[in-house]
C-alpha cells in the first residue's frame, strides 16, 4: 500500500513545552488508522500540525507526496484533506443543508456567500445544493435538511458534521473524537458508517479517539503516543496486550 500521509520526526513546541517530540507515522491509502494515548499525549497537536493550525519546529509532513508544510491551511480542502472537530463546529442558526454546503465552498468558484445566500452563480448553486442533498441522503438525514441545527439530537449533529466534511470529496478524513458523547447504539452505527466510507468511497481515515473498544474494533492500524513521543504502533491484535500501552494509560508497569 502507498503511504498517503507521512509524519517524519515532527516536533512541535509551545514556548518551553515540547508537545510533540520527533513523532513519525505513516497512514496508507485505504486504511482506517487511530491515534491514541492518555490525555496530554500530543494527539490533538499532531492533528493540528497536519491541519496546518500549528507549525512544527522541525520534521516533515507529506500528503500524497506533497510537502504539506509548504501549503496554506486554506488549501487543504482542495488538496483532499477534511477534518471534524471534538467540539462540533456547526453553525447553530443555519439549516442542516446550509451547514453541509459550507463544506464545499473551498472547491467552488463563486464562494460560500454566492452559494448559500443565493447570489449570482445559479448553476453552481444548483449543483452544490444537489451534492449537499445527496450527501445528507447518504447519511440518512435528508429529512432534516431544512431544519436548523439547534435542537437536533447529538448523534444527528455528528452525521451533519460528517456530511459537511465529505461533501468536499476528500481523500483523507481526520476525525477528532468522533465517538465522544455518543450512546452505545450511536457508536456502533458510527463504526459501520466509517467502514462504508472507506469501502464504498475509498476514503482513508485517521482518528483521534479515547473509546478503546471502538478503536480496536474499527482500526486497521493504531499509533500510540505518550508525552508527545512515539510509544508503540501495530494492528489492534498486536497492541491488545501491549505492556507499554497499559502502563501509559494506567501509570503502572504490567
Amino acid at each position: 500500500m502507498t503511504a498517503l500521509l507521512t509524519l517524519d520526526h515532527v516536533t512541535v513546541r509551545f514556548g518551553g513545552v515540547t508537545a510533540l517530540d520527533g513523532v513519525s507515522l505513516e497512514v496508507h491509502e485505504g486504511q482506517i488508522c487511530a491515534l491514541i494515548g492518555p490525555n496530554g499525549a500530543g494527539k490533538t497537536t499532531a492533528f493540528n500540525a497536519i491541519s496546518r493550525l500549528v507549525r512544527p519546529a522541525s520534521g516533515e509532513i507529506r500528503f500524497a507526496g506533497r510537502d504539506l508544510l509548504a501549503a496554506h491551511p486554506a488549501d487543504l480542502a482542495g488538496l483532499g484533506i477534511a477534518r471534524t472537530f471534538q467540539n462540533l463546529a456547526l453553525w447553530p442558526g443555519m439549516t442542516v443543508l446550509d451547514n453541509v454546503m459550507v463544506g464545499r465552498h473551498a472547491r467552488g468558484r463563486t464562494g460560500f456567500a454566492s452559494s448559500v445566500l443565493g447570489w449570482p452563480g445559479a448553476k453552481e448553486d444548483r449543483e452544490l445544493r444537489a451534492r449537499a442533498y445527496a450527501m445528507l441522503d447518504y447519511f440518512d438525514i435528508a429529512d432534516v435538511a431544512a431544519r436548523e441545527c439547534t435542537g437536533l439530537p447529538f448523534g444527528t449533529l455528528k452525521r451533519v458534521e460528517l456530511a459537511r466534511a465529505l461533501v468536499n470529496e476528500p481523500r483523507l478524513l481526520l476525525l477528532d473524537e468522533p465517538a465522544g458523547g455518543l450512546t452505545h447504539g450511536d457508536v456502533r452505527e458510527l463504526g459501520e458508517l466509517l467502514r462504508r466510507l472507506r469501502d464504498e468511497r475509498g476514503i482513508t481515515l485517521l482518528l483521534v479517539e479515547h473509546h478503546m473498544q471502538f478503536v480496536m474494533g474499527l482500526s486497521d492500524y493504531v499509533f500510540a503516543l505518550d508525552f508527545g513521543r512515539d510509544l508503540v504502533s501495530g494492528t489492534p491484535a498486536e497492541l491488545r496486550d501491549s505492556a507499554e500501552l497499559v502502563e501509559a494509560y494506567l501509570g503502572t508497569p504490567v
